[in-house]
């Protein structure tokens, strides 16, 4: 065989191994389709409970404190069930935690529908919450492992589309089923996920790097999960960078989708129709905005893609609070949609290529979840800055806060198409 043989056939072989990298299992997409659907059911869930609130409050008699600590009991089990779920999945298993979470959530939703007074409901509010809060974590973690290097941002963008879908779908669903069914109907559709949740639980085994894990840790010690997130001085770096990322994603997010129909009607004078129609714009800027997130963060690196997308939503925020024409504040909706969550599916990759698979659930669901706790002050801060300058003057504050969030990139290191640590690092 000649020189030029040789050479041949090593192209060849890389070329095979590059294709082999790439390659997406069946088993792969089932596995992100069951990480969706659990992140969609919590996108699904927070939307029905608010447009339910109002019918809820008349039904049961609630004051509106009694109603506004329905919302907020319901935030407090997601960050309950994050810190649950995700432990409980890097010691058993993603594929069963997540069943069990999804199965939770869709059980005491419907039970909801049964509730007589405040206390009852609060009760099944906190419960269901539990199940909503550990389904992003294990999904994420459950898609990275599922998926090939070169495809995991794809991948767990995918997941991150599932929330704006649930959210989509309630939107769609809730207004009709309230008027024919009342608000307990809304509620007793969220058994259906718990149905979905059992056939997939059979058809879906462990993820190799899972398995291959708890094999190699079988007969030492099991480091504490929570400690391997500042398991060392560059680790505790990354763990605070991260939290910064999700903290403002979530900062942004609610901010934005919380007071956005309030400012097309107040500030543009849009009716409440157009107001929906104009939001419904903004959340499909945001879904194709994941998508395209996904395909750049794999093709020019983590980091790269966020600073594209964090100076995007920076000046997409600042620009939309000067427009003033309702075709124009569409079409600024959209943009500012696909910039200010086109990252959202991206926190999944980077969690999951910065932890061991001992701890890679708990990064998940901890780190996300505290980000999601302080975007739950979104709102309120919002609403402080609006009544100072205004809602255009608040959603400008947004803005801002994109360029604290570019600088935090610098804590966490890159980690594009490695291949994903399954040693179980001590702290």
């Amino acid at each position: 065989m000649g020189l030029d043989d040789r050479t041949d056939d090593r192209t060849e072989n890389r070329s095979i191994e590059s294709t082999d990298a790439e390659t997406v299992t069946p088993y792969g997409r089932k596995a992100v389709f069951a990480a969706t659907l659990g992140y969609a059911m919590d996108g699904f869930d927070l939307q029905i409970l608010g447009f339910a609130l109002p019918a809820i409050t008349l039904s049961l008699g609630l004051s509106t404190t009694e109603a506004g600590w329905l919302a907020t009991i319901t935030l407090i089990g997601t960050v309950v069930g994050a810190m649950i779920f995700g432990t409980l999945a890097d010691k058993y298993g993603r594929v069963k935690m997540l069943t069990y979470s999804i199965v939770l959530f869709a059980v005491f939703t419907a039970l909801t529908a049964l509730s007589q007074g405040f206390t009852e409901m609060a009760i099944f509010r906190f419960i269901a919450g539990t199940g909503i809060g550990g389904e992003f974590g294990i999904g994420m973690a459950l898609a990275a492992e599922a998926f090939p290097a070169l495809k995991r941002a794809r991948a767990t963008s995918i997941v991150g589309v599932g929330f704006q879908l649930g959210v989509l779908l309630a939107a769609v669903i809730s207004a009709p089923v309230i008027t024919f069914w009342g608000w307990q109907g809304l509620f007793i559709i969220g058994i259906f996920p718990a149905v979905i949740a059992a056939v997939f639980r059979s058809r879906l085994h462990e993820p190799e790097a899972f398995v291959k894990q708890k094999e190699a840790a079988a007969h030492t010690k099991q480091p504490n999960p929570f400690r391997l997130l500042v398991a060392d001085r560059r680790t505790a770096r990354t763990s605070l960078g991260i939290v910064i990322i999700c903290s403002i994603q979530n900062f942004g997010y609610y901010g934005i989708m919380t007071w956005l129909p309030t400012y097309l009607s107040q500030q543009i004078g849009l009716s409440l129709t157009a107001s929906a129609a104009w939001t419904a714009v903004t959340i499909g800027g945001m879904i194709f905005g994941i998508l395209v997130f996904g395909q750049l963060a794999d093709r020019i690196g983590r980091r790269r893609a966020f600073w594209i997308f964090q100076a995007g939503a920076c000046l997409a925020l600042f620009g939309y609070a000067q427009l003033t024409a309702p075709l124009a504040v569409l079409a600024g909706g959209a943009v500012m949609g696909i910039f200010a969550n086109g990252m959202l599916g991206g926190y999944g990759a980077v969690i999951a290529e910065n932890y061991p698979t001992a701890a890679r659930a708990t990064a998940q669901n901890v780190l996300f979840g505290i980000g999601r706790g302080v975007g739950g002050l979104a709102p309120l801060v919002v609403a402080l800055l609006a009544g100072t300058y205004g809602l255009a003057g608040a959603l400008s504050f947004l803005a801002v806060i994109y360029i604290v969030d570019m600088a935090a990139m610098f804590l966490i290191p890159e980690r594009t198409a490695e291949e994903l640590d399954t040693t179980p690092r001590r702290a």
